[in-house]
């Protein structure tokens, strides 16, 4: 499943959006400000495998690429069978994600889990932790990796979160 980047100029932020199949043609709306059909940027970087040297930016970055796209890869069928009316098996589903890639949830994620997980209403939770849901990464970050990330973003913004395509 690939990932692609778009830029929205209004907003000056580039945007990373996971498709379920290559798609070279179609073209997002902003997430954050709505503005249709964002410009294609092309990635920063892309690692496969296990490089023989490694950069000192590239070490402390918090996840391992190839962990993240297997991850996605193993549990994609997974995610399509998921019942949208159980807010259980969405939570477990994230669970599973940030097992499989060695990364540890941030506390407003976890908090809003942990209420999925007992039944509790995915929007009700939103309108209760919508600014601690917004504006905290969903996955904890040392703050090693997120100095290596200062360094290596240059403008415009960049977006941590994956959309949908």
């Amino acid at each position: 499943m690939p990932i692609y980047e778009f830029y929205c100029a209004d907003c000056h932020i580039v945007y990373q959006f996971l498709s379920r199949r290559i798609n070279t043609r179609k073209r997002p709306d902003c997430p954050r400000c709505g503005k249709q059909k964002l410009s294609r940027e092309v990635s920063r970087f892309a690692i496969t495998g296990k490089a023989e040297e490694k950069t000192d930016n590239l070490d402390d970055l918090p996840f391992d690429e190839t962990k993240m796209m297997n991850a996605l890869a193993s549990l994609e069928g997974e995610a399509e069978k998921i019942n949208e009316d159980d807010p259980r098996q969405a939570a477990d589903l994230m669970r599973k994600f940030a097992s499989m890639t060695d990364m540890p949830l941030g506390g407003a994620m976890e908090e809003a889990l942990g209420r999925m997980e007992a039944g509790e209403d995915p929007e009700s939770i939103e309108k209760d932790m919508g600014d601690r849901l917004d504006n905290e990464d969903p996955f904890q970050m040392p703050t090693k990796a997120m100095g290596a990330i200062r360094r290596l973003s240059r403008e415009p913004g960049r977006d941590p979160a994956i959309y949908d395509m």
